[in-house]
């Protein structure tokens, strides 16, 4: 009973487009299941199975049994299965059960002791505000003359 509860709990919460107190409800990919092609989201995406393709997403978690082949975008990512390809990610946590198989450029980042990495971790700069962008354009106007 309360399985079914949940589940017709999580199914309103996706029509409505929030689950409770405003927080929205992931897309959850799950085992069985495969994915080819791309994937675009605004919320967050949870992968237990596979996808062939790029993601673009606000936070990604990528769960133990999970894997995904291709470029990955992300303001926030936390890997725990494997990664197949290159990695955008404000803050990324890579877990000791993980596998990640190429570049990854980030601003932040946590690495479990354990993790499998091949590629490399590339501290990415932080992204400017447009203020301090137009003063930094200012800056430059006044030394190039």
């Amino acid at each position: 009973m309360k399985k079914l509860r949940k589940t017709i709990y999580l199914k309103f919460a996706r029509l409505l487009g929030r689950g409770r107190n405003g927080v929205s409800v992931p897309t959850i990919i799950a085992e069985n299941t495969i994915v080819k092609g791309n994937m675009n989201s605004t919320g967050i995406l949870h992968v237990d199975g596979t996808i062939d393709g790029d993601v673009t997403c606000e936070e990604l978690i990528i769960g133990v049994k999970g894997s995904i082949t291709g470029t990955v975008r992300a303001q926030s990512m936390h890997l725990y299965g494997a990664l197949q390809g290159e990695a955008y990610a404000d803050s990324l946590f890579i877990a000791q059960t993980a596998r990640l198989i190429g570049d990854a450029s980030h601003n932040t980042i946590a690495i479990e002791p354990g993790a499998y990495i091949e590629g490399r971790c590339i501290r990415s700069k932080p992204s400017l505000s447009v203020v301090e962008t137009k003063t930094e354009t200012k800056a430059s106007a006044r030394v190039a003359k």
